[in-house]
């Protein structure tokens, strides 16, 4: 344990410094409780097998220009015998309206063991790339075709960027720690400019993750999954996802998952109400459904509790896992909660 409290702060050091920018949030996928490595490096190699995952999401179906998201993920590990090298890619693209960002991140994960039993492992990640950021000029609506300061194309750049994690788990409970983007405020936004409009709004933030979470054997058959993700960009309100499952067989999960905005560190925003967040809020089903060849599906639906629930379609997510690196002589050795 004393590996997992240096990991962590060191990570909270590096947040201690000072961020700037207004860059959009990630993509907010209610299925993370199902692929970790979407939001920390250092779970990759967790199966202790290769696994492929996919993930689209849809939100707010109704809406004109609405959010469209998707994720591709390959992770596994390196060596066999010991299980101490976990490798994996990610691949992820967000539209929003005229605006996109596509990603591509190669992640390593070096995973200690921490018991004789092979039972609880701690992961320390570290994850490589960069994401390109587009606007397409033809996608907006203006009334003076000549207006110079309308793109008339789609203007494109990429920035490089690395993401840092740490991951411990025993076969009851798992912590996790990351932060995204540490290069959020280097200067190279400067370059991303048309007719000398800055269009940094399409950067994202510096954002640290933390996530807990259980998996709690309670009648034969049957396990309770809770778990608990707070995501923090270090200038708005904290987002938290509440997260409980009950999983039957190894084989059907299903549960509830609650988001919401809170007001956990004193920043400007403290001045206002909380009314003025109320609208962050959204509750979710989550199903998940393994067959016996190991293909694991899952699927969500969204609502949003505010002022226009029920005036946005919602929002759909669907994700698909397969495993590729065992055989019938090497299957996995035991269950995979987290």
């Amino acid at each position: 344990m004393r590996f997992l409290g240096l990991a962590v702060c060191g990570i909270l050091v590096l947040l201690s410094f000072p961020k700037s920018g207004n860059g959009q949030q990630y993509i907010p996928f209610a299925q993370h409780v199902f692929n970790a490595s979407s939001v920390n490096p250092a779970y990759s190699g967790y199966k202790e097998d290769w696994y492929g995952q996919v993930g689209l999401r849809s939100q707010w179906t109704s809406v004109k220009g609405a959010p469209r998201s998707g994720y591709l993920s390959v992770d596994g590990i390196l060596d066999r015998e010991y299980k101490r090298h976990g490798a994996g890619v990610v691949l992820s693209y967000d539209k929003i309206g005229v605006q996109s960002a596509s990603s591509f991140f190669v992640n390593y994960a070096l995973r200690l063991q921490v018991d004789a039993e092979d039972s609880q492992r701690l992961s320390l990640g570290f994850a490589g790339g960069w994401t390109q950021y587009s606007l397409n000029g033809r996608e907006l609506t203006y009334i003076d075709e000549e207006d110079p300061y309308v793109p008339q194309g789609i203007i494109t750049t990429w920035r490089p960027d690395i993401r840092l994690g740490a991951f411990y788990y025993s076969p009851s409970w798992y912590v996790g720690i990351a932060v995204y983007d540490l290069f959020s405020d280097a200067d190279s936004r400067e370059d991303f400019v048309f007719n000398q409009n800055s269009l940094e709004g399409l950067y994202r933030n510096t954002h640290a993750y933390f996530m807990v979470g259980a998996a709690l054997p309670m009648y034969a058959g049957w396990v309770f999954r809770p778990s608990l993700l707070i995501k923090d960009d270090l200038e708005t309100p904290t987002s938290l996802d509440v997260n409980v499952m009950a999983i039957f067989d190894e084989k059907f999960w299903v549960g509830m998952a609650y988001r919401t905005r809170t007001k956990l560190f004193g920043r400007n925003y403290s001045e206002e109400t909380l009314s003025k967040f109320s609208t962050f809020r959204s509750i979710a089903l989550l199903l998940q459904f393994h067959t016996p060849s190991k293909l694991r599906i899952g699927y969500s639906f969204e609502y949003n509790l505010n002022r226009i629930a029920g005036m946005n379609g919602g929002t759909h997510e669907l994700s698909i896992g397969v495993p590729f690196g065992h055989t019938k002589a090497t299957p996995f050795t035991k269950p995979k909660y987290f």
